[in-house]
This record gives structure tokens, sequence and C-alpha cells, in this order.
């Protein structure tokens, strides 16, 4: 999107339906990845079974789509590289239904479970100040009560097209960071819906070359990842390589928070504390 901003792309309008279909997935994805492990890091074995379980039907569709579960290569400068298969309407829709009841079992199982909440409810409260000042974001900073969506403070795409909430917390808590997540993917599945019903046949790649050379400037691009904000920014000397890029990543950036959330918990809280972060260690210390 960096890169289409300085180049001043206009990409078709079935290419970002694609691109916002597979990224919503991608958020229940990783929000299905949270939820089982969360699990274990409070005890609990079943809830990663119920979450693998889901997350797997959804790497599937993606690797019928892009030809990989993992590390995609198919969202490209001016769309994607090649239009959905035929049948990919078909299995989505079944996905998504399986995914609707998924989502209220893994509710039911975990939620408002005694030994769930005793772990998790008043610990580690993180105030709307200490979050804006630790430059937390995504569902985190949500969990605290401030309503801060990049898709909806900056939209980006087509997410102006869609009707959707934002989960918001109340306190802050380990199980708000957690209720969250799961209120999220409801959200996320009200945008696949949609996206769905509003998705025209067409073009999926804009015209233009090959080996992309923007002209020179910088720009700042930002996005909601499941984890949070994921910007860009980049500067272009006009060549076909970037004079420089530097990436703000949401992992590195809210386990800052860390030392502030550890204080005055028992010891035996700082393992589920750290797992309501939800990290990716390889995004932190890149």
């Amino acid at each position: 999107m960096a890169v289409e901003k300085l180049m001043e792309l206009e990409i078709p309008d079935r290419a970002w339906y694609i691109r916002t279909i597979l990224c919503e997935l991608n958020r229940i994805a990783s929000h299905m990845l949270f939820y089982g492990v969360f699990g274990l890091d409070v005890g609990a074995m079943t809830p990663v079974l119920y979450g693998f379980r889901e997350r797997e039907k959804i790497q599937s569709l993606f690797e019928r789509v892009t030809g990989a579960r993992m590390m995609h290569n198919y969202i490209r400068i001016g769309g994607v590289k090649e239009d959905l298969p035929e049948e990919f309407e078909n299995e989505l829709h079944v996905v998504v239904d399986e995914l609707e009841k998924a989502i209220e079992e893994c509710d039911d199982l975990l939620t408002q479970n005694e030994a769930f909440m005793a772990r998790t409810k008043n610990v580690s409260n993180l105030t709307i100040k200490d979050a804006v000042d630790f430059g937390v974001t995504g569902p985190i900073l949500r969990s605290t009560g401030l309503i801060e969506d990049v898709r909806i403070s900056e939209p980006y795409g087509i997410y102006d097209r869609f009707d959707f909430g934002i989960p918001i917390g109340s306190t802050g808590d380990c199980w708000d960071r957690y209720y969250v997540r799961i209120q999220e993917m409801r959200e996320s599945l009200s945008i696949i819906k949609q996206a769905t019903k509003q998705m025209e046949p067409g073009e999926v790649h804009a015209k233009i070359r090959r080996i992309v050379r923007p002209p020179k400037g910088e720009c700042y691009m930002r996005s909601e990842s499941p984890r949070g904000d994921l910007s860009v920014f980049l500067v272009s000397d006009g060549s076909q390589n970037p004079y420089r890029v530097k990436v703000r990543t949401p992992s590195f950036a809210n386990l800052q928070a860390i030392k502030h959330m550890l204080a005055g918990v028992y010891v035996a809280d700082a393992v589920v504390i750290l797992g309501s972060l939800d990290i990716v260690l390889g995004e932190v210390d890149r």
C-alpha cells in the first residue's frame, strides 16, 4: 500500500475485496491461535484443540487460493497475483458457517469458566493513559476502553464500505484482552459476509510494469493487523529499490509495556500476562 500510495495507483475494486476477505480471515486465524495458546497459558488443554481445528480450515482455504498455508506471496503491488479459484465462494460460505458456530463454541468453553476468570479477571489492569504512553495498539489498546482502530480512524482500502463494530474492554485486564479478540472474530466474519455480497467480477491487478519504480518521495502507510498498528515509512529515490524502509511492528511496541504490567503481580501470573499480549517473538527480534 505504501508503494501504491507513492505511485498513486488505482487498485481494481475486485482486488480490494479479495485482499479484505483474506486479511479478515487471517485476523480470525491469528485470534484462533491466540485463543488456543492463551488457554494453555492459563492451564486449559481443550481450547488449543478448538483453536487449531478452526485455524486449519482457514489455512486450507488460503492454500487453495495462494498455494501456501503461511508466508503467502499473493497480495502484490497493484492488486493480487491472480483471481480466486472458481469454487472459492462456495468453499468460503462453508468455512464462514463453520467459523460462526466455532466462535460460539470457543466462547462457551472458556470465557465464563470460573477457573479461567479467576486467573484473568483484574490481573494486570492497563489504563488508557499507560497504554497510549507505551505505544500499545490493537486489541490490547482497545481492551482499556479506547476506541482506536486504523480501519476506522484512518480508513484504507474499502473498509469505509462496511458496517462493523469496534469491540472494547473496560478495565484493560487479561480477561478484557482475551474477550476483545473473541468479539473481533465475530466482526471479521461480518466484514467477510458483506465483502462477499458486494464483490463483483473484474480485473484483479492494475496495469503496471513487473518491476516498479515509484517516483522520488516518501510516505507513511498504516494498517490494522491482528496484533495492532503495522506501519511502513518508505522513501523512494526513483529506482526499483527503496532508499529507506522503516517497519513499525505491533508486537515490538506492545512488549514495551510488559515491565509495567508485571509490577506487583504474582510470579504465577507472569505467563498469563505475557500470553495476553500475543506477541510474535520473531517480529520483536527482527
